[in-house]
């Protein structure tokens, strides 16, 4: 007699013949090795037999009630948690699955533990993959990187518009370089749409400073206003660590200055303002900047004052206040002189009066010594 595995109520094992009594006889089981097939209550057959439809009951029968609602509270919280799961995730993941993003169930599921939002990072990638950008293993763009990204403080859906209009535009732009950009706390976006669409800076700029035009003389003395504008686009090899705008500025504002300051008179700027253009560009104003000058034009240009003549009079008004200041020094030592030649007569005649006292002394004293006779007529 062959047994099967099985249990009744009671805990007991029972043979085949058993519950073939109990279940209306032997029934036939799937293996086809025995020649007529062996009996068996449907649940397991010595020869390997595998009926799932009776093992559940099988087992249910012979277990204790304890058991049973164990068995049962474990899958109802099974059933529960799948619930929730389908009622979370299923329409996000599904959304992923049939645009052919390859983001899984439980990568949805391990972003709610990181606290990453699954709603940003399902959509940037889909949007990678419906824009062409390529698999993957070519672009780089997995969804482990795109979590790393925003946990790192990173904009995302910034760096993946940026990708797709880099990839538009064929510019060289790759994942790694685009969320470095970001993380640098450069606007990556901005960087490439700058690329595609040359941008305009005012110089010098009234937003940065309260001057409109720039201030420069020529060599004749004259002032010249001027009012530059720089087409600039973006150069993204260098937008880490490169120069900003206010470099830009200064740069072109300088070359600008030294151009006129270089030219004979204010006419030869007047009538060809293009070499002021040629000049700057001429220098290389663009090295090590994250830009790169595409034109500067000469917007605004006006006639200011003389400078050099009024330079002029200042310093004849200068040269008149020290000459002035010297007369005015030397006749103050003439007086000073006349003083003194005074002050010295007085004393002249103070020594005068004082020998002229000493001499009816002198005489007196004489007389008395006998120096002096008196002669008798």
């Amino acid at each position: 007699m062959e047994y099967v595995v099985g249990v009744r109520p009671g805990a007991l094992p029972v043979g085949s013949g058993n519950l073939d009594a109990a279940r209306g006889g032997p029934r036939k089981c799937r293996h086809r090795g025995a020649a007529g097939g062996c009996p068996s209550n449907g649940s397991i057959c010595v020869k390997g037999c595998i009926m799932p439809s009776e093992l559940l009951s099988s087992l249910l029968l012979g277990a204790t009630w304890p058991v049973v609602a164990v068995f049962a509270v474990l899958l109802l919280l099974i059933a529960l948690v799948g619930v929730i799961l389908l009622f979370s995730y299923f329409g996000i993941w599904f959304q992923a699955y049939m645009s052919g993003a390859n983001i899984s169930l439980w990568s949805l599921v391990g972003m709610t533990f990181r606290r990453v939002p699954s709603r940003l990072i399902v959509p940037a990638k889909i949007m990678a993959t419906q824009a062409g950008l390529g698999s993957e293993r070519e672009t780089g763009i997995t969804t482990r990187r795109l979590e790393a990204h925003y946990l790192a403080g990173g904009d995302v859906m910034k760096v993946i518009r940026s990708l797709i209009a880099a990839h538009r535009a064929d510019i060289d732009l790759d994942f790694d370089r685009a969320a470095a950009i970001d993380l640098a706390g450069r606007d990556v976006l901005e960087a490439v749409q700058t690329s595609v669409y040359p941008k305009v800076i005012d110089c010098p700029d009234p937003q940065r400073s309260n001057k409109s035009t720039l201030s420069a003389i020529a060599r004749n003395g004259v002032e010249l206003r001027v009012k530059a504008r720089v087409t600039v686009r973006t150069n993204l090899e260098q937008l880490i660590g490169g120069a900003t705008e206010e470099t830009i500025i200064a740069r072109v504002g300088e070359g600008i200055i030294t151009a006129i300051g270089s030219a004979q008179t204010h006419f030869e700027v007047m009538e060809n303002p293009d070499r002021i253009s040629k000049a700057v560009l001429e220098r290389g104003l663009d090295a090590q900047t994250a830009f790169e000058i595409v034109s500067i034009d000469i917007a605004d240009i006006d006639v200011g004052q003389n400078i050099g003549a009024r330079l002029q009079v200042d310093q004849a008004e200068a040269d008149m206040r020290v000459a002035r200041a010297k007369a005015e020094e030397r006749r103050a030592q003439a007086q000073a002189l006349e003083q003194e030649m005074r002050a010295q007569v007085a004393r002249n005649r103070a020594d005068v009066v004082l020998a002229e006292s000493e001499v009816p002394l002198a005489l007196a004293a004489a007389f008395r010594e006998g120096a002096i006779e008196r002669r008798v007529n």
